[in-house]
């Protein structure tokens, strides 16, 4: 992929993400309406507990990806952009089309997944 159209990519990916983080914010999504924990109904709390965990996870998964595009920016300013952050490789070009902010090659990616399990 060439180095305006990743720029293009990232950039567009950002703005979207940006959208939907403040979307939620101003939804305050993963808040419960209910002012105690304590409620008549307990299956009202317990969907709506669940619904506040989605929308923390659907949150904290966009922070996490806004940050991945903010690094694979800078990556691409600084000319490193395309290689992978551990072994250097280049990165298969159909893997930075699936994903343009892609740091690391599938090998090392796997590798730093399971160490984090």
């Amino acid at each position: 992929m060439d180095q305006q159209e990743a720029r293009r990519r990232l950039e567009e990916l950002q703005s979207d993400l940006d959208r939907t983080l403040a979307t939620l914010e101003a939804e305050d999504a993963g808040a419960t309406t209910e002012l105690s924990h304590v409620d008549n109904h307990p299956a009202d709390t317990s969907g709506e507990l669940q619904e506040g965990d989605r929308q923390v996870a659907v949150m904290e998964n966009a922070a996490s990806q806004r940050e991945q595009v903010l690094a694979a920016l800078a990556r691409l300013d600084d000319g490193t952009y395309g290689r992978c952050v551990d072994c250097g490789q280049e990165l298969d070009e159909a893997r930075l089309d699936a994903r343009p902010e892609a740091a690391r090659c599938l090998a090392d990616q796997q590798r730093w997944e399971s160490e984090r399990v």
